[in-house]
C-alpha cells in the first residue's frame, strides 16, 4: 500500500536522486561520469569541469530512478543498463528506413456476436456498471496522435485491417472458452485463454498468441506495429498478470488498458496525490521508504540525501507544482486512464527500437515492478535512452541537427498536451516540456539561471 503522506502535501522538495532504500536493496546507480558516458558512441565523456556543471544542471530536470521498496530495481538487479555504445553494438536492433519507417496503431479488437460473453471479460469485476459508463476507454485516435509526438517525425497509422476475436472450436462452455481465435484478414491464430489468478477480471488472454499474430499481420512497410487490447493479458503461469509485452527484434507489441482502469487504483496501492511528477516529492520518497509501523508514528525531522530545494527556478519542484490543485485526477478519469496507456505503449514500441529497460535516470523505458510503481514513472525519455531514439531516427534523415530534432519533437508532445490540459499528468508534462526546450535553447546560460517570461512560465499561467 502506499505510504500514507498528509493530503494537504505542498510538495516543496524534490528527490533528485535515488531513495535511501535503494543502498540497502543492493542497487547502486550509475556514476555522473558513467551516466555522460552513456551518451556517447564511444562510451567516453569528457571531463571538463564546464560540461560536468552543465550535466550536473540538466540532472535537475532528469531525476534518478526512485528505487522505492518493491519498484523492479530494487528487487531485480540483473539486467545492466544499456549505454549508446551498447545500443549501438546491438545485433538485433532493425534500422529505421525510408521503406521501414511506418509505425501501426491496431485498434481494439471486436468480438464475433457469437462471443458475446468474452466483452464481459474486459470488465473489472470490481466496478459497478454505473461507473463503467461514467468512464470510457481511451480513444484510438488520441493514442495515435501522442505516439504521432512521441516518435516524431515517424508516420504513425492505423492498422488498415481491422481485428475481430472469433470462436476457435465449437467449445462446449461458451461462456469460458479455452481457445479463441484472433482474425486479421483471411488469417485467423489460436489464443489461449485462463481464468484471472486474482479474480480482477473474468478472463484473461495470452500476450505471446497475441504477438504471434501481430508478426503475421506486420505490413511490409511497417517499422513496429502495437496492438491495443482492452482484456486483461497474461504472458505465462507465473505471471498474474502483464500490461505490454513487446519482441523487440519482431518489432511488435501488444498493450492492455485493463489494469489502468481508474476504479482499480486502491486496491493495486495507487497514491493518486503522488503519481508522477509528484512522485518525485521528497516528503513522500521518505515515507515510503520507512517501515510500515513507522510510517504511523510521530515524525522525525530526517536529513534526506539527493533531495532538491522548493527554490525559485528549480526543475523538478516546478514541474511537481506547475499542475494547480484544481486539476484532481478524479476530475478526469478518462484522461488519467489515456495518460496511462500512453506512457506504456511508447514504452513498448521504444523495445521496438532495441531500447532496453533503463536504469541511468527515471525514465518512461523503465521496467515496473506493479501499479503502484507504473504511475509513479515519467512518461518522458531521459537524455541516454532519447540518443538512442535520436540515432535510429537519423536512418530517415541523416542530415538532421540533433537540437533541432530534440526541440521540434518536444513541441510536438507539448502541442498534444496542451490539448488535454484538464489531465494533471498532461499539464505538468507540458511543463516539463517546455522547461527542456528553454534548456537547449539556452545551453550556454549558467545553471540555475531563472528564465522569467519563459514558456515554462506561460504554461504554469495557463493550467
Amino acid at each position: 500500500m502506499p505510504p500514507k503522506v498528509s493530503s494537504a502535501c505542498a510538495h516543496e522538495h524534490a528527490q533528485h536522486d535515488v531513495s535511501l532504500h535503494a543502498e540497502e536493496a543492493g542497487f547502486k546507480r550509475p556514476s555522473l561520469a558513467r551516466r555522460k558516458a552513456a551518451m556517447t558512441l564511444s562510451g567516453r565523456a569528457t571531463r571538463s569541469g564546464r560540461d560536468e556543471k552543465h550535466h550536473q544542471h540538466l540532472e535537475t530536470l532528469f531525476p534518478g530512478p526512485l528505487v522505492l521498496p518493491n519498484d523492479a530495481l530494487a528487487i531485480d538487479l540483473t539486467e545492466p543498463p544499456q549505454s549508446m555504445k551498447s545500443w549501438m553494438q546491438g545485433k538485433l536492433r532493425n534500422p529505421v528506413t525510408q521503406e521501414r519507417k511506418t509505425i501501426y496503431l491496431a485498434p481494439v479488437p471486436g468480438v464475433a456476436k457469437q462471443l458475446s460473453s468474452v466483452r464481459n471479460w474486459a470488465v473489472p469485476s470490481t466496478v459497478s456498471a454505473s461507473h463503467r459508463q461514467a468512464c470510457k476507454p481511451p480513444e484510438t485516435d488520441h493514442v495515435r496522435e501522442y505516439l504521432k509526438a512521441f516518435y516524431h517525425p515517424l508516420p504513425v497509422k492505423l492498422l488498415p485491417q481491422g481485428l475481430c476475436f472469433v470462436p476457435w472450436d465449437v467449445a462446449k462452455d461458451r461462456l469460458r472458452p479455452k481457445y479463441i481465435g484472433l482474425q486479421a484478414g483471411d488469417g485467423v491464430t489460436r489464443v489461449r485463454t485462463r481464468p484471472s489468478p486474482d479474480g480482477v477480471f473474468y478472463r484473461q488472454l495470452n500476450l505471446n498468441d497475441i504477438l504471434d499474430a501481430a508478426i503475421e499481420t506486420l505490413p511490409d512497410d511497417a517499422y513496429a506495429l502495437v496492438i491495443l487490447v482492452d482484456h486483461d493479458l497474461y504472458e505465462d503461469d507465473d505471471d498474474d498478470f502483464c500490461c505490454g509485452r513487446a519482441y523487440g527484434s519482431s518489432r511488435v507489441a501488444v498493450v492492455s488498458s485493463a489494469r489502468y482502469h481508474p476504479s482499480l487504483d486502491h486496491d493495486a496501492g495507487v497514491d493518486r496525490k503522488h503519481m508522477w511528477p509528484a512522485s518525485h516529492c521528497a516528503a513522500y520518497v521518505r515515507d515510503a521508504c520507512r517501515p510500515p509501523a513507522a510510517r504511523d508514528s510521530k515524525r522525525r525531522r530526517v536529513v534526506q540525501t539527493g533531495v532538491l530545494s522548493a527554490s525559485p527556478g528549480t526543475a523538478m519542484v516546478a514541474v511537481i507544482q506547475s499542475a494547480p490543485p484544481a486539476l484532481k485526477p478524479e476530475n478526469d478519469l478518462e484522461g488519467l486512464w489515456l495518460s496511462r496507456v500512453v506512457r506504456t505503449v511508447s514504452h513498448e514500441l521504444g523495445h521496438c527500437f532495441c531500447l532496453a529497460h533503463c536504469s541511468y535516470y527515471a525514465c518512461v523505458m523503465q521496467g515496473t515492478a506493479g501499479m503502484a510503481e507504473d504511475v509513479r514513472q515519467p512518461p518522458y525519455l531521459c537524455m541516454v535512452c532519447l540518443a538512442k531514439l535520436t540515432r535510429a531516427i537519423r536512418g530517415v534523415d541523416q542530415g538532421m541537427d540533433e537540437t533541432k530534432f530534440q526541440i521540434s519533437r518536444y513541441m510536438a508532445l507539448a502541442r498534444f498536451c496542451g490539448e488535454h490540459l484538464q489531465v494533471a499528468m498532461f499539464a505538468a508534462y507540458r511543463c516539463w516540456l517546455y522547461k527542456r526546450i528553454e534548456m537547449l535553447k539556452t545551453q550556454d546560460a549558467a545553471p540555475g539561471k531563472v528564465l522569467e517570461n519563459s514558456n515554462l512560465a506561460r504554461c504554469t499561467e495557463e493550467t
